[in-house]
Parts: C-alpha cells; sequence; structure tokens
C-alpha cells in the first residue's frame, strides 16, 4: 500500500469516526476501496460482480447484482472472482442511524441479526431504485445542507424497508471444515475487539458464551472446534488477548487501573485486580510501577 492510499485510508477513518457515517461508490480499482476497522461499523452494499462472500460459518457465491448488509459483529469476508465490479456502500454506526429511535437496536433487525440472511439478489429493477438511492446519498453528502444528517438517514431507512419487502437469497453453503471456519472466526472476532480505544464502552464480548452467541453457534461446538484446531480451549485464547491487553494500557496510557478495568468488562476494580494476579502472578500496579 502506498504513502497515497495510506492517507486516504487515514482520512476516510478519520471522518468516519467523526461523523458517524460515510457514502461512497465502487468501482473496478481494489486500491481505492477504503479500508477501516469493521468493530464499530455497519456496512449496506450494492455490488454487481461475481463473488464469493463468507459469512459467519456460511458462504455464498454470487453472480450479478447484490444488496449486502453488514453487522460488526458477524466476521465476513468478499472475494471478488471477475475481473469488473461496480457498485455503492456506505457505512454507519448504529447512533447514527438510530439518533432518536431507541425502540429497537441494529442487530435485532431481520437484516443484521445474528442468524439473519443478509444478502439479496435484486433484478433490473431493484437495481436501478437503489442505485438512485445511492447516488442521491453521495450528492446530498457533499452539500453544505443543514439536515443533511436527517436525509442519510431517510435514505438508509428507506433502503432498509425496500429490502425487508425482498426476499433473500437461500443460496449459502456449508464449509467444508466446520471446525477450522468456526475456529477462523472465532479468532478472528476476538482480534477484533482490540484494542481498546475508549474506557467508557467496557468490553461487549467477554465469555465464549457471547462469541457463540455472535457466531450463531452453539457454545459446546464452538469449544470442541477451537480446541480441535488449536489445542487450546476458548477461554485460554480469550484470557490471553485481555491480559495481553490490559498490559498494554497500563504501560501506555494514563488511565486508572480502575478505568482499565472497567474497559475490559470488570464492574469493579477488585475483580480486575483478581483477575490480573490470578493470571500473571503480580498486581496492576506494580506492573505499571
Amino acid at each position: 500500500m502506498n504513502n497515497q492510499t495510506e492517507t486516504q485510508n487515514c482520512d476516510f477513518t478519520s471522518e468516519l469516526k467523526l461523523k458517524g457515517f460515510k457514502v461512497y461508490q465502487i468501482n473496478g480499482d481494489q486500491s481505492k476501496i477504503p479500508v477501516y476497522s469493521r468493530r464499530d461499523f455497519y456496512k449496506i452494499c450494492i455490488n454487481t460482480s461475481k463473488s464469493i462472500i463468507q459469512y459467519a460459518d456460511r458462504g455464498i457465491e454470487t453472480d450479478g447484482t447484490i444488496l449486502f448488509f453488514g453487522n460488526p459483529i458477524i466476521p465476513y469476508s468478499w472475494e471478488t472472482i471477475s475481473e469488473g465490479y461496480e457498485g455503492y456502500a456506505c457505512v454507519f454506526t448504529e447512533e447514527f442511524l438510530k439518533v432518536k429511535d431507541r425502540s429497537e437496536t441494529l442487530h435485532e433487525s431481520p437484516l443484521f441479526k445474528i442468524g439473519g440472511t443478509p444478502i439479496f439478489s435484486l433484478n433490473a429493477e431493484q437495481k436501478l431504485f437503489i442505485d438512485s438511492l445511492f447516488e442521491k446519498m453521495i450528492k446530498e453528502y457533499e452539500t453544505d445542507y443543514v439536515f443533511k444528517d436527517d436525509l442519510m438517514r431517510s435514505y438508509v431507512n428507506l433502503i432498509i424497508h425496500e429490502s425487508m419487502k425482498m426476499q433473500p437469497t437461500e443460496n449459502f453453503f456449508k464449509h467444508k471444515n466446520a471446525s477450522s471456519r468456526i475456529t477462523s472466526l472465532f479468532l478472528e472476532l476476538l482480534e477484533r475487539q482490540f484494542p481498546i480505544e475508549t474506557k467508557n464502552e467496557p468490553l461487549a464480548l467477554k465469555t465464549p458464551q457471547d462469541y457463540a452467541q455472535s457466531l450463531a453457534v452453539h457454545v459446546n461446538h464452538l469449544n470442541r472446534s477451537v480446541k480441535e484446531v488449536t489445542g487450546k480451549p476458548t477461554t485460554a485464547h480469550i484470557t490471553e488477548r485481555i491480559i495481553g491487553e490490559a498490559k498494554a494500557l497500563l504501560q501506555h496510557t494514563d488511565w486508572s487501573i480502575s478505568d482499565i478495568g472497567y474497559s475490559l468488562g470488570f464492574e469493579y476494580p477488585s475483580y480486575f485486580n483478581n483477575y490480573f494476579k490470578r493470571l500473571t502472578g503480580t498486581i496492576p500496579k506494580s506492573l505499571r510501577s
């Protein structure tokens, strides 16, 4: 990745974090597709290409125009097989979209929920309509209109409601090596929880049950798969990552020990101290000093 691309990605991420929303066009140049942390952002994408999309423990082969809904909790990847591809995408936080409406969280929506089907095949008429909404968003995004955020929310909600009228695709296939795939998804999801960037939002996923629920699998299946592939239990991977992050925060931030414990999911400082000492043989304060 060259310096210009790195600068563009940095600017994209900074603007995305500041505003909570970004819309852009997709074309055949992969170097121009922005790279950002998926941890906090939902994504809606319309794409015309031949591709293989891996979503949780399922995969789908697409050939044509699809509408895709990405959830920051569920790992997914996208491999484009065809030479050409085009479309549009928008990424946003839940806070941006639901600034006034707190009745239902996005991950409870049929389009984003765990175990749902996030991919819809579009016909020519549907493609034309969804394209037009993205084009309007891109045009309005560059204006100085005072209420353009409200307008962006209206367009996104219109796409969501139009999609809920459609029939989701059922062309998913299960992976042959299910244990390997589940383990890969677990490790990817684990890494996505870090680094901790704010002391005010505690770690969302802390136990094997949390990860199993996010991956829409039974916790016993997750534990068996992870142990089979890595030789270590799920709890060991989670513990190692939490302790590693705790050490980094203690050594490289000025956060209080109480704040560090809270950010890692410990409600009380004593819980964090006991956890840290049991696993490292020392207390957090000693490591910092």
